[in-house]
């Protein structure tokens, strides 16, 4: 096995280190380890000779198991909320209008038979998050209107709708008897309900702290993606719709530690997204795609200026969509990854095809991210859809505590300088704020009358306090509609365990004081205080 580690370790050693290179690069930069991996292969350079497809899609089935469990972590429900019912109406009507529309149009130009029509378009039909995503954080693209929300649920979630219409046309293909309504139902309910309940359970063992360390809770949650896929998967339901759904519970789950599970996913995925597109590349023979690329061109070609926008527009419309909202969205339903691991599962199955599906998928997915992923920020700016005024970070996540605040702590001590005196009277450089005050164990939301006891421990926002057992970040997005909106901090009724420690507005970051006024748009980080649970 030392070949196949030599070259997974190189491979992921070059993503490392030209990781901040590719990103100012304006081609999407998962392009560059599918030339890579053909760089590897059979006719490039080094001429590795590589067909195994069972490896490839063991691996690419796994790492798209992270990369689905994180796509639900990411996505922020507070942030979605507005466009929750387009972006399920897309992840689910537009997965199969677009399948629909394709198996016509393959059947009628191709001239194939209707059930091979129908599994490239089932294959084909689900749009991919990494590389929509790969490109608007790598460009910070902010849209307009919500869409980068929108472009984030439906990539996100439209997997398993994929999944489901694969898994049929292989079952047709293979001439077995199959009630579409009954198999979609059972894919959806198991998926759902396992996905559901992995996520409660999780959360609910970590907030109960029975894991003894923070390096646990990485591996727990790792071991958490891998079981909400498989176990769905032994009883016959969808796999990727649980990962989904079991990752949207945790990520948008209040937890103690929840920075450095980001960090780890992040990384993860990245990984993850890099070995798929390096293996993908590594597994075709480019010798043979000329054989493909007529009719995966024009399939592409449809797919694009004609299914997709169709779909989008008859969908989204009755939403109130604007039309340049309408056109961004539908030149961003760039295809990737699980398509092409869909076309590997449909090959093992010994699906009879035309065409090479494998080769055929691949080149239609290389045509999508080539082309619609590297005029996408341009197409964004010609529609005017681009956002100025707002960070696109914030839509891939619920807060990631990746901002410029941290906490520090201070013991008074006998003989400290502070002790005895009153946070009205210490003088605090500005921009440094006292979050909480623990006396005794027990955490007090202080104020400016507050007096300091020697023994107290005050927690400070400023820079890199670890220790968040009693300290916990939650979000309020603030409309219109608030009744607080315009209001100083100081004419705001006091919670007895909440204090607003920092404002988002826009892309800048406001440390707050009892003078900032609160408008409409802001994003206010609050600290909750939680008391230690008491040993009976």
């Amino acid at each position: 096995m030392n070949s196949p580690l030599l070259l997974i370790g190189f491979v992921i050693f070059i993503c490392i280190l030209s990781n901040r290179f590719l990103e100012k690069i304006p081609i999407p930069s998962l392009l560059i380890f599918i030339g890579l991996g053909m760089l590897f292969g059979e006719n490039g350079i080094f001429k590795i000779p590589f067909d195994d497809y069972d490896i490839v899609n063991v691996t690419c089935s796994v790492c798209l198991i992270f990369i689905m469990f994180y796509g639900g972590f990411g996505t922020s429900l507070k942030a979605a909320r507005p466009i929750l019912a387009p972006s399920v109406v897309m992840s689910t009507l537009g997965v199969a209008g677009t399948a629909g529309l394709l198996t016509f149009f393959a059947h009628w130009v191709l001239k194939l038979p209707l059930a091979e029509a129908f599994l490239i378009g089932s294959v084909i039909s689900s749009t991919d998050a990494a590389s929509v995503f790969n490109i608007l954080r790598s460009q910070k693209l902010a849209l307009k209107y919500h869409t980068d929300s929108l472009l984030e649920m439906e990539s996100g979630s439209n997997d398993p709708m994929s999944y489901m219409l694969t898994s049929v046309a292989i079952a047709l293909l293979a001439g077995e008897s199959v009630f579409v309504p009954l198999l979609l139902a059972q894919q959806l309910i198991i998926g759902a309900l396992c996905g559901a309940l992995m996520g409660w359970g999780a959360v609910k063992l970590l907030h109960r702290q029975l894991l003894p360390s923070q390096e646990s809770h990485t591996i727990f949650l790792l071991s958490v993606m891998i079981l909400s896929y498989a176990i769905p998967a032994c009883l016959n339901g969808n796999g990727y719709l649980s990962v989904y759904l079991c990752g949207i519970w945790i990520g948008n789950s209040h937890l103690p530690q929840k920075k450095y599970l980001v960090h780890f996913l992040d990384v993860l995925t990245h990984v993850a997204q890099v070995l798929i597109f390096f293996l993908l590349g590594l597994l075709v023979t480019p010798v043979k795609l000329p054989a493909v690329i007529g009719p995966a061109f024009v399939l592409m070609l449809f797919l694009t200026i004609a299914a997709r926008p169709l779909v989008t527009f008859t969908l989204l419309k009755p939403f109130g969509c604007k039309l340049n909202q309408i056109g961004l969205i539908s030149w961003a339903g760039l295809r990737g990854a699980a398509s092409v691991v869909f076309a590997i599962a449909a090959v093992l199955s010994g699906a009879a095809t035309t065409y090479n599906l494998y080769n055929l998928v691949f080149c239609m997915v290389l045509f999508s991210i080539s082309i619609q992923g590297t005029l996408l920020p341009f197409v964004a700016k010609k529609l005017s859809m681009i956002d100025h005024h707002t960070d696109v970070g914030y839509t891939f996540t619920d807060y990631q505590e990746d901002s410029d605040i941290h906490f520090i702590k201070v013991h008074i001590d006998h003989g400290h300088s502070w002790c005895g005196q009153r946070l009205s009277e210490l003088k605090l450089p500005a921009g440094l704020l006292v979050a909480m005050l623990m006396r005794n164990q027990d955490p007090i939301v202080p104020d400016g009358d507050t007096l300091l006891e020697c023994g107290d421990l005050l927690v400070l926002a400023a820079r890199s306090f670890e220790n968040r057992e009693h300290l916990m970040l939650t979000e309020i997005a603030v409309t219109h509609k608030d009744r607080f909106v315009n209001c100083a901090l100081s004419q705001m009724p006091k919670a007895n365990n909440h204090r607003i420690i920092l404002v988002k507005r826009g892309i800048d970051t406001l440390i707050p004081s009892g003078s900032t006024v609160i408008k409409a748009g802001d994003i206010l980080v609050t600290a909750e205080f939680q008391a230690q649970r008491k040993e009976p």
